[in-house]
């Protein structure tokens, strides 16, 4: 079932990138295996997926440690200040970052780490007060310029997250507010280039408007379940 989702998708997003005029390689699929087993992320990966997204600090800890494989690692959650030095060691983007404090407190935990970490700005496009995110442009540009300081992180793009509608022109609004907002701060501060976002619901739309990274989970994964955590689909799974 996943190969076959999987293709859906990157048959989606080859439509998506043909209507906009844009080219393939400026993509990044990010498989949201957040409550999935290792076992699929492994699966994901033996059929050509690279990227995986996460959302909590300890889950992402404890599967980091099992899977073997070179993947890429996303964390695109809610990320608490005191989270951040369980996975500092493995994560490759943070997609997060949403106030000063939470920026020094990476840039603190990637120099003990010696590396220099890649970072999304959120930014809550939507309005919505159920949505993490900066604000605003103000805001964005307040923390930009407070993060130039910081010599451990590497600010690379924008993150958001569209409200969940079948309205079109919501989605379509969100997304390219975040694009707008991405090439003026790119003109003042750091030269941000991606923008993360579109989910399942909503990731041709976010491609016709820019995005370079998008993360996808049900579309890919299928309804995963919450009944049981990742670790126990994971411990019945071994004792198959």
């Amino acid at each position: 079932m996943l190969i076959d989702n999987l293709k859906i998708v990157q048959d989606n997003v080859q439509n998506s990138v043909q209507k906009s005029n844009r080219n393939l390689n400026e993509l990044r699929i990010v498989a949201v295996s957040k409550t999935n087993p290792v076992e699929r992320i492994i699966e994901a990966f033996n059929v050509g997926l690279t990227d995986f997204g996460e959302n909590k600090a300890l889950e992402f800890k404890e599967k980091s440690e099992i899977v073997k494989q070179n993947v890429i690692w996303h964390f695109i959650g809610h990320l608490q200040t005191n989270k951040v030095k369980f996975i500092i060691d493995k994560v490759d983007f943070i997609h997060s970052v949403e106030n000063f404090k939470l920026a020094v407190e990476i840039n603190k935990q990637a120099k003990r780490a010696n590396k220099i970490q890649n970072i999304f700005f959120e930014v809550n496009t939507s309005g919505e007060k159920s949505k993490y995110g900066l604000g605003n442009y103000v805001e964005l540009l307040e923390l930009a310029s407070k993060c130039e300081e910081l010599g451990n992180i590497k600010p690379i793009g924008l993150m958001t997250m569209a409200q969940f509608t079948d309205n079109e022109n919501i989605i379509r609004n969100s997304f390219s507010q975040l694009r707008e907002f991405r090439d003026k701060i790119s003109s003042k501060y750091f030269l941000i280039k991606e923008l993360s976002m579109g989910m399942t619901n909503d990731y041709k739309i976010a491609i016709e408007e820019g995005a370079t990274m998008l993360r996808i989970g049900t579309a890919i994964f299928g309804n995963s379940g919450y009944s049981l955590s990742w670790s126990e689909k994971w411990s019945l799974h071994q004792q198959i």
